[in-house]
């Protein structure tokens, strides 16, 4: 198992990016495929038309968001943790995924700036 950290820049407030990674239909718009969400603590969530699936864990609005993330039958959990800190030019966004499957790492790290981080910061670049 594998940990990933990572901070990326985005050029908006932390209350857009919150709604952004929240929000169904906001996620459906930067990821451009269906999503199920709640921001509902113990609600299931899917991204990416089911590809990335899992449950909501905690929520503090504009600030942090807790998830599971599902790897088949995985022991230990897949924590997802995203914090969300102002910035002089907008939101300091903190990636930490914890026990990551080897096999699935470099895909994973890859999927966080490539899908995550390019798409948000182009819907917010437009």
């Amino acid at each position: 198992m594998k940990d990933f950290k990572k901070y990326f820049k985005i050029t908006a407030a932390p209350k857009d990016v919150y709604n952004a990674l929240t929000n169904k239909f906001m996620l459906e718009i930067w990821t451009g495929e269906a999503a199920v969400m709640e921001e509902v603590p113990g609600t299931e969530f899917s991204l990416w038309n089911g590809s990335i699936c899992g449950k909501n864990l905690e929520f503090v609005k504009d600030q942090k968001i807790v998830q599971e993330w599902y790897f088949g039958e995985q022991e230990e959990p897949s924590i997802v943790t995203i914090k969300l800190h102002q910035d002089k030019n907008g939101t300091s966004m903190e990636v930490k995924h914890t026990n990551i499957p080897d096999e699935a790492f470099d895909n994973i790290a890859e999927g966080w700036t490539e899908d995550y981080f390019n798409a948000i910061n182009e819907l917010f670049e437009e």
